[in-house]
């Protein structure tokens, strides 16, 4: 008897209706992403073009090169010579771990400048949609205020939402670095916000620096806004997934260990940032501290003893954050696991007081920030734990160091 499975013209039909699918999806897109494919992003522009690029006649070094020996290179040139690669590959220097930061800072000014030269011509393309010039004179205008004079740009990547990183403080001489991990929707165009000023990273990091120089005005303090990874858009498949944190958390990683000086780091990880930190937890070197999530769906596993650490982990939810109405689960990979609050998840809880639902942990004045500026300063002692529960200080005493970098 004769298959149909198997029959020459089912097979041909089986081809052309999977063939008319993507045509439909392709029609449905308007083609947008694959015309958007066949642009090298500027990034890997600026890294290729520093791959075949000398200096004094040598080479230049791997930019992949382990922190350390990038350190090594750019001390070993003149201040010409750093000032002259910044200029010519200002991307690839902005974005370059072990890069001095100063001279990051220096590069991603030239990278804003020249990205913004970019959106300013696209608001004008008459080839583009009146939606797509509104969106390239909002990002023409977040680019200018990237620029402002004072600000310290310590990553900045303009391919796909964008990506950035911005530093308060003197982070070269800097006791204690803390550094906000943001969640959700978080891109170059919401890196900064006017309503709901502290919901945003900027505005996140700006609060805790403030409230570590309250804390300890002795201490000298760095803060860092690391929108440097691509956090999930909204509340969708990619924020119950791990697939964003993974990128985020070799992002992570790479950022601690080339930070200089040895002083210690303390992460502040909000939403979905908790869960970069929890996926990047035992990679991270020892200098990291403190582990701090706000508002968290989980650190993808059961226990804080399971994230192989040896940082402090805390944890802190606001009574009306919604979060908590999530599962706390994992299942087929989606889901992040147990929740830090629980008492069997063992980690050191604090109090959130006044932080006023999922997004208000770094609003002046709270419970939370005050909390994250004492133990962004390795103030102990200080922090105020959850209700009457005093277990989240026990055995901790007040510190400016800690273990090898």
């Amino acid at each position: 008897m004769t298959s149909f499975d198997t029959s020459p013209q089912l097979n041909v039909w089986r081809a052309l209706l999977a063939l008319a699918v993507v045509f439909v999806m392709l029609a449905t897109t308007g083609w947008t992403a694959l015309r958007n494919q066949r642009t090298t992003p500027a990034l890997q522009v600026s890294l290729s073009a520093w791959e075949h690029g000398r200096i004094a006649g040598h080479k230049l070094p791997d930019p992949d090169s382990a922190p350390a020996r990038l350190a090594r290179f750019f001390a070993s040139l003149t201040a010409d010579q750093r000032a002259a690669l910044a200029r010519r590959y200002p991307l690839a220097v902005g974005n370059m771990n072990g890069a001095p930061v100063e001279l990051r800072y220096r590069a991603n000014h030239i990278a804003l400048l020249q990205a913004r030269k970019n959106e300013h011509k696209r608001m004008h393309d008459s080839r583009l949609s009146p939606e797509g010039q509104q969106a390239a004179g909002r990002r023409m205008h977040r680019y200018e205020a990237l620029m402002s004079p004072g600000r310290h740009i310590l990553a900045f990547d303009p391919a796909g939402s964008g990506r950035v990183a911005e530093v308060f403080g003197d982070l070269d001489r800097a006791q204690r670095v803390s550094v906000v991990v943001p969640g959700v929707d978080t891109d170059v165009l919401t890196f900064q916000r006017t309503y709901r000023k502290y919901s945003a990273p900027v505005g996140m990091a700006q609060s805790l620096y403030a409230a570590e120089r309250t804390a300890d005005p002795s201490t000298r303090t760095a803060v860092i806004a690391w929108a440097d990874y691509t956090a999930p858009g909204g509340l969708g498949l990619d924020s119950a997934t791990a697939a964003r944190a993974e990128d985020g958390a070799v992002r992570l990683n790479s950022l601690v260990r080339a930070l200089p000086g040895s002083s210690p780091v303390s992460l502040f990880c909000h939403s979905y940032g908790s869960v970069v930190c929890g996926v990047a937890a035992n990679t991270l070197p020892s200098r990291v501290a403190d582990i701090a999530v706000a508002g968290s769906p989980g650190m993808r596993v059961t226990k804080a003893s399971q994230l192989a650490t040896s940082a402090r982990v805390w944890a802190m939810r606001d009574a009306d954050d919604w979060i908590q109405d999530v599962p706390y689960l994992e299942l087929g990979g989606l889901g992040h696991g147990a929740d830090p609050m629980s008492s069997a998840f063992g980690a050191r809880v604090l109090s959130a007081r006044d932080a006023e639902g999922h997004g208000g942990y770094f609003e002046p004045g709270t419970d939370s920030v005050r909390n994250f500026a004492e133990i962004g300063v390795g103030a102990y002692h200080a922090v105020q734990c959850a209700g009457d529960d005093e277990v989240c200080r026990e055995g901790l005493s007040d510190t400016t160091t800690v273990g090898r970098a």
